[in-house]
């Protein structure tokens, strides 16, 4: 049986001889960072704009082809929500919030996931990004896109959950699909990856393979390793629940032999990685034990598996911690190896008073996991792999056309039947000279916001 909302899905095999050095394709909205949740609010889109400073000075941009992205539309989003649940988003504002007392309570729109200014627009620029990352993989334009305000994991079709509104993940997934018959989704975010192993849970063309905090009532309280997937998507969902204080050495323990052990099985052609950086030591939601460079061991392990990738950010709540990480793995991305000294930046004062991308992590949290535990883990999740198909295959169908539909394009005199014109998509690259450190820069920030 497939899932209904993969009917429409057929893809056309591809990447059968996988590249050695890596085309990276990077996305960034200039105004993707200048939203606001709300005050005491821990979800900061700023961190976006500082971890998108940190790169431009370490130059890590002249390693990479930079695009600003397309902007999803409500019939892209619609993709995967329902439509009664895009058109509340993009009809609700703090203004009239007071005339959709229903529809709040009816799409968890509330304290966790408020009414602010801009939120439709914060939505259509993270989903873009990740939408056009998957059409640039799908067409061979890139071999690793990466999208650092996508990876909003909770939404699920009919509301919002968890500081997430719009699901960029599955609605990236579902472009992905069109073209490689098995993707796989690796989500390292503190929190499980709930709305993504929902949507596929069905199904067979997706393996959620999630490492998460589970237990003691921790969000969204699923992710238990007994959730399998069902139907045709049995043993195709994949958790790892882990406990409070885990450490780099025994995080990383687990997630190679695991992640090993899956692409074995599964053979993906494609695959999403969903970097929360929650997960690193003093968060402030947060209760794991992690450095920067454990956490892009796991990218760079990710990385080398040589298979087409999507990057994405997720959940991450202290800025200074979110910007270094990313920072640190867009590196690692490149091949770039960069200095632990930070450069001069707008928003250097946020890394007082070390001024360092590696920090120490002075975490008090007792790390509660232990070896027998995580080996009992490993060794469940290793046994059933063995139920499933190796390198499942999928029937051979005409490709529906790309999703990113030309609407919000310039109008030009080029072949209006050629989809995503060369020409255009070179429009929407930002120049080499766009950045500048010096005097001829345009773009200076008039000033620190708070954290």
């Amino acid at each position: 049986m497939v899932s209904p909302l993969l009917s429409s899905v057929t893809p056309v095999m591809k990447h059968s001889k996988f590249k050695m050095a890596s085309k990276v394709a990077y996305f960034y909205d200039p105004d993707v960072g200048s939203f606001h949740y709300g005050p005491g609010h821990p979800m900061k889109p700023q961190r976006l704009s500082a971890t998108h400073n940190l790169v431009l000075h370490y130059d890590l941009h002249k390693k990479m082809q930079l695009y600003r992205p397309y902007r999803a539309s409500y019939h892209d989003m619609c993709r995967f929500h329902s439509e009664d649940y895009i058109d509340f988003l993009q009809r609700v504002t703090p203004q009239n919030v007071q005339n959709f007392t229903k529809s709040l309570s009816l799409f968890n729109v509330g304290d966790d996931c408020p009414v602010f200014d801009g939120m439709y627009d914060f939505c259509t620029m993270y989903t873009g990004a990740s939408l056009e990352g998957a059409t640039k993989l799908n067409n061979d334009h890139c071999d690793i896109a990466i999208n650092w305000s996508g990876g909003l994991h909770h939404a699920k079709k009919f509301e919002a959950s968890g500081f997430c509104y719009v699901n960029d993940i599955v609605i990236a997934i579902l472009e992905l699909l069109k073209y490689h018959p098995r993707v796989m989704y690796v989500d390292i975010d503190i929190h499980h990856g709930d709305g993504v192993q929902e949507a596929f849970y069905l199904t067979d063309r997706v393996m959620t393979v999630s490492f998460h905090k589970y237990g003691n009532y921790f969000f969204p309280g699923t992710g238990d390793m007994y959730e399998l997937g069902s139907e045709s998507g049995k043993f195709y969902s994949v958790n790892v629940p882990l406990k409070e204080g885990i450490d780099d050495q025994m995080y990383i323990s687990i997630f190679k032999p695991v992640m090993q052990a899956v692409v074995n099985h599964y053979q993906p052609t494609c695959i999403v990685l969903q970097c929360g950086a929650d997960s690193l030591g003093n968060d402030r939601l947060g209760c794991f034990s992690l450095t920067t460079k454990g956490h892009g061991e796991c990218v760079q392990f990710m990385k080398d598996l040589n298979i087409p990738m999507l990057v994405l950010g997720g959940g991450g709540y202290t800025l200074r911690n979110v910007a270094r990480c990313w920072t640190y793995e867009t590196g690692v991305l490149v091949d770039e190896d960069i200095k632990n000294d930070l450069p001069f930046n707008e928003y250097l004062a946020y890394f007082a008073p070390d001024f360092v991308l590696h920090p120490e992590i002075s975490s008090k949290q007792e790390n509660h996991n232990t070896k027998q535990y995580l080996d009992s883990v490993r060794q469940f999740v290793l046994d059933n792999l063995r139920h499933v198909a190796y390198a499942p295959s999928v029937q051979m169908q005409d490709v529906p056309p790309d999703l990113i539909s030309l609407d919000n394009v310039e109008e030009s005199e080029l072949d209006p039947d050629i989809r995503n014109h060369q020409e255009d998509i070179d429009r929407r690259v930002e120049p080499n000279n766009e950045f500048f450190d010096g005097e001829q820069d345009q773009d200076k920030d008039e000033g620190l916001l708070d954290v």
